[in-house]
C-alpha cells in the first residue's frame, strides 16, 4: 500500500519524494483524475488538459498502452513511447501515479487466466506504472493494489482491482442482428465463473474493512453496473457481481466504482438496500479514441447521457465534518464539462 504524508509542501510516497507539488487539501478539495485506453500511436491531445486541472492523483484505469502481443521487446518500446509523451511527462511531474491493467495492455483482447505471457507482461506493467519494489504488489500474482491519499483527517482510498489474471473464460457467440448481413458478436453469462479468484476477493474484503478512509475508490477495468451491452462486464459473470455488490452492502464503506475499457463515458447508479448513498459507476474511456461512429446502447442504470467523445475523468471532493461530497465530471478538451453528477457520502 502506498501511504502519502505532506511534508512542508511535499509529498513522501513509499519513502520516494515527489517534488512540484500543490496542497492537494487546499481550499478543501481533492482532486483525482481517471482515464484508460490511451493507444500510444495516436495523438496525446488531453494530457494538458488533465495537468491543467492540477490532480493530486492520477489513475490508470487500463489499456494504457495497445500491445495485443506476448512480445515483451515490443511492450517495451510502446511503454516508452507512452512514457516519452511531453503532456505525460508534465503530468508525472504534477502528481502520483497508480492504476491497473486490462486486455490491451495484458496482451490479449478480452483475455484471462489463460494467458501465457502473463506474468512477464506483469513486470513490465508494474514499471510503467512506477511502483517502488517495497509495494506488495511485486510478490505475488496479478496487479491489484491500493494505495491512500491522507492529509490529516482526510484519507481516500484507492482500490485498483485485476479482472484480467484471475477471470475465468468469457462466452463468445457470434450472430447477425435483425435486418442485416453483418456478423456481431456478444458474451454471454458464465453462471459459475469468476473474474478476480480468491486470493483478490480476501484481500479487498480486507483492505475495505481495515481501513478507516473516508471513502474507497474501487478501480476496475471492465465496468461493473452496466448489464444490457453485449461487450465485456461483470453481468458476464453474475455470481461475481453479486458477491461484489452483497460486499459492498455487508461492509457500508463509502465506495465510488470507476472503470474504462468502453471508449465512451457514462454514469451508471444504483441504490443499494442498507447504503445511505447511491452507488455509482463512472465510466471514463476513450483518451486518444473512441467509437467511429454511434448506436444505440441500453443501460437502464444510466444516468444522462451516452458520451461518445474521448474524456478523461475527474472527481472533486469537497471535505466537511459531516461528509465527503463527490463531483463526478466527464471531461474533454479545450475545458469542456460534458456531464455531471453529485454524490454525498457521510463522513464516519
Amino acid at each position: 500500500m502506498f501511504a502519502l504524508m505532506k511534508t512542508k509542501g511535499t509529498l513522501i510516497l513509499a519513502g520516494y519524494i515527489i517534488v512540484s507539488f500543490h496542497s492537494w487539501a487546499q481550499k478543501g478539495e481533492t482532486i483525482i483524475a481517471f482515464g484508460s485506453c490511451s493507444d500510444e500511436k495516436r495523438p496525446q491531445e488531453l494530457w494538458p488538459e488533465i495537468v491543467k486541472q492540477k490532480p493530486a492523483l492520477w489513475i490508470w484505469g487500463g489499456d494504457n498502452i495497445y500491445a495485443d502481443s506476448g512480445d515483451t521487446l515490443q511492450f517495451k518500446a510502446r511503454y516508452a513511447k507512452q512514457k516519452s509523451d511531453s503532456g505525460y511527462q508534465r503530468l508525472l511531474k504534477t502528481c502520483p501515479i497508480t492504476g491497473t491493467w486490462d486486455d490491451h495492455d495484458y496482451g490479449i483482447n478480452d483475455g484471462g487466466k489463460y494467458w501465457p505471457h502473463k506474468d512477464e507482461i506483469k513486470l513490465l506493467a508494474l514499471r510503467f506504472l512506477g511502483f517502488p519494489k517495497s509495494n506488495p504488489v511485486w510478490n505475488h500474482d496479478g496487479i491489484y493494489n491500493s494505495m491512500e491519499l491522507k492529509d490529516r483527517k482526510k484519507k481516500v482510498k484507492i482500490i485498483n482491482l485485476d479482472t484480467r489474471y484471475f477471470r475465468d473464460t468469457v462466452y463468445k457467440v457470434y450472430y447477425k442482428p435483425l435486418g442485416t448481413e453483418k456478423k456481431e458478436y456478444k458474451y454471454e453469462p458464465n453462471a459459475t465463473g469468476d473474474i478476480l479468484g480468491e486470493t483478490q476477493w480476501q484481500w479487498v474484503e480486507a483492505e475495505l474493512k481495515n481501513s478507516d478512509a473516508s471513502l474507497f475508490i474501487i478501480n476496475s477495468s471492465i465496468q461493473v453496473l452496466s448489464q444490457e451491452h453485449r461487450f465485456e462486464k461483470w453481468a458476464n459473470f453474475p455470481a461475481a457481481r453479486k458477491r461484489l455488490l452483497n460486499m459492498l452492502t455487508k461492509l457500508k464503506k463509502n465506495v465510488l466504482i470507476i472503470s474504462g475499457d468502453r471508449h465512451i463515458a457514462e454514469f451508471s447508479k444504483v441504490n443499494l438496500q442498507g447504503l445511505p448513498y447511491p452507488l455509482y459507476d463512472f465510466t471514463s474511456s476513450g483518451l486518444t479514441h473512441t467509437w467511429p461512429e454511434p448506436w444505440k446502447e441500453d443501460n437502464s442504470l444510466r444516468v444522462g447521457n451516452l458520451i461518445i467523445k474521448k474524456t478523461f475523468g475527474l472527481i472533486i471532493l469537497h471535505w466537511s465534518k459531516k461528509e465527503v461530497k463527490a463531483t463526478l465530471q466527464i471531461r474533454g478538451k479545450d475545458n469542456q464539462v460534458f456531464q455531471e453528477e453529485t454524490v454525498t457520502y457521510p463522513t464516519r
